[in-house]
């Protein structure tokens, strides 16, 4: 019999196949007391599982590229972590095998920042996944990870580390459903560069049988289980007309009556630069630039390597747009020749601007850099700097540039309630706002982005989250300024059309969602766009929102 199950879809499509789970976790060490002789030798042992466990991650890293790499080696520092290992010697000191001392180290460090309920920094699911890879490598077993098949299969797992979500083969891999998580959580984010149809949040996604039939809708977060015939070729034949939509809709984003919105990528670097122009992407509306900075944790790249880097990027978009983002270090970016190692909680301390402005060398020789790769080209460059907060930030960031010799717009990104709040007197210092609604969701409704328990506050469709967006919008329009959004709310179609309606100039995205949302604003005028802002803003939670936003679109 067929039954429905909803969680918080984050990646498009839909999946038709059998269950298969993910392997289960590595089992608990066994406590067991080693003589003192043997310290050392268990102390080397750790070692040697670290740096195995970090190499792996970093290859894994240079294989998927892209957003991917840059999580997978803030990983792979996360293993190196100094203090965790230093942890780790102290219990094997005082008779702890190599494989319990890393077990109960990392439980440690879990288990402190949840009680003290602080920003988990290491991110939930990345921290246990560095921990069984670890002990994995000591115990002599194999990683459990993605099973093995020969057919293709939808996933299901309480969670997947990027170290597996980076690595999946979408040939094999039809859809994935996980029971934590949320809609910006590293697995959303890379299953919606992959194209992969996922659901996130959703209770009891482990209880379903292996090889079980399910259907997986990645838009509505709807989960059949056993679906009838007649679902699933319903499911089918909508899948069929949003391929032929998309297929239809060409060209810069526009609404149905002609309004321009510009679909930009978002970027981790040179190595989502084909995937971006494939789909047809108007430019680069977020070009992190930590995957440089990741490489080595001790240093800052040097300039000339930036330049290349950066130049690689530039000229794949002649006359485009591309907004690149200044380094954004600390919280769950750490590193160590700029972040503290011992802030309380690292969100809510030196993080983005904050430290750059405490590193001014590090940030001058960025803008430097960013300046000598544009040299000569066509590009249209604008930089941003993130974590403002208010105007003496934008200011400061402002003459950064100005003294750097930068020759590119410059601009704030609104992450922070208080830069929405007081937009205008932001945009007195810069030329542009953006806006990162991940973090956005985040400060506005103390919710980490990484907990699922807390999912539906970091639901983009929050009314307050969009109030926030229309009062930025409204700003930027009164200073004759633009105002786009690069979060991840602008790879929802639905949701595109409403921050249009809001006012938002230019909306940046992964690549595999820039086909949906050309489609969708295709499909609406500017007004009713703007109409169906208006409702979404008039109700009282996310889902009637969505609701409100929907039935004005299709004209209930």
């Amino acid at each position: 019999m067929e039954t429905t199950l909803r969680g918080v879809g984050v990646s498009h499509g839909v999946a038709i196949g059998e269950v298969r789970h993910m392997g289960t976790a590595v089992l608990e060490p066994p406590a067991k007391q080693i003589p003192a002789e043997e310290a050392e030798r268990e102390q080397q042992r750790a070692r040697q599982a670290v740096e195995a466990v970090a190499a792996d991650l970093t290859a894994r890293g240079n294989l998927a590229g892209g957003e991917a790499q840059a999580v997978l080696e803030a990983q792979a520092l996360m293993a190196q972590d100094p203090e965790l290992m230093a942890d780790v010697d102290r219990r094997i000191a005082v008779g702890s095998s190599a494989e319990r001392a890393v077990y109960d180290a990392f439980a440690a460090y879990r288990e402190l920042l949840a009680n003290a309920g602080e920003y988990l920094a290491g991110r939930v699911a990345d921290l246990d996944d560095v921990r069984n890879r670890i002990v994995a490598r000591l115990l002599g077993v194999p990683m459990p990870g993605v099973p093995d098949s020969d057919e293709p299969y939808v996933l299901v797992a309480r969670d997947l580390a990027p170290a597996d979500t980076a690595l999946l083969d979408p040939t094999l891999v039809l859809g994935f459903v996980t029971e934590e998580g949320g809609p910006t959580s590293h697995s959303a984010i890379l299953a919606r560069a992959l194209g992969v149809p996922a659901v996130v949040a959703l209770p009891g996604a482990g209880e379903i049988a292996e090889g079980t039939l399910i259907a997986v809708d990645g838009s509505s977060g709807e989960i059949f289980v056993n679906p009838t015939e007649e679902r699933r070729t319903a499911l089918e034949a909508a899948a069929a007309e949003r391929k032929a939509a998309l297929a239809a809709a060409t060209g810069p984003g526009a609404t149905a009556d002609g309004h321009k919105v510009p679909l930009l990528a978002n970027i981790g670097g040179p190595a989502d630069v084909a995937a971006a122009v494939e789909a047809g992407a108007e430019g680069v509306g977020l070009f992190r630039t930590e995957f440089l900075f990741l490489d080595d944790s001790k240093a800052a790249p040097s300039e000339e390597k930036q330049v290349e880097a950066y130049r690689q990027v530039l000229e794949a978009f002649p006359e485009g747009r591309v907004v690149v983002r200044v380094l954004d270090a600390g919280a769950d970016k750490p590193l160590d020749f700029l972040t503290p190692a011992d802030e309380p909680n690292p969100a809510l301390g030196v993080r983005g601007l904050r430290t750059l402005l405490d590193h001014p060398d590090v940030l001058r020789t960025q803008l430097t850099a960013l300046a000598k790769a544009a040299d000569g080209l066509p590009v249209h460059l604008e930089v941003m700097a993130p974590m403002v907060a208010d105007q003496a930030d934008a200011k400061a960031f402002a003459d950064a540039c100005r003294e750097a010799g930068l020759r590119a717009k410059y601009g704030a990104m609104v992450e922070i309630p208080s830069a929405a709040l007081r937009a205008r007197s932001v945009l007195r210092e810069v030329e542009f706002l953006s806006l990162g609604t991940n973090d956005l969701a985040q400060y506005t409704f103390a919710a980490d982005r990484q907990v699922g328990a807390v999912s539906r506050l970091q639901d983009p469709w929050q009314p307050a989250l969009l109030d926030l967006v229309a009062l930025s919008a409204e700003a930027a329009r009164a200073e004759g300024k633009s105002c786009g959004v690069c979060g991840e709310a602008a790879s929802d179609p639905l949701l595109a059309c409403v921050l249009t309606g809001l006012g938002v100039t230019s909306l940046s995205m992964g690549a595999a969602s820039i086909p949906y949302v050309r489609a969708s604003l295709a499909k609406f005028t500017l007004a009713q766009c703007e109409r169906a802002a208006a409702a979404a803003r008039a109700a009282d939670s996310a889902d009637e929102a969505r609701n409100a936003a929907q039935a004005v679109l299709s004209g209930e």
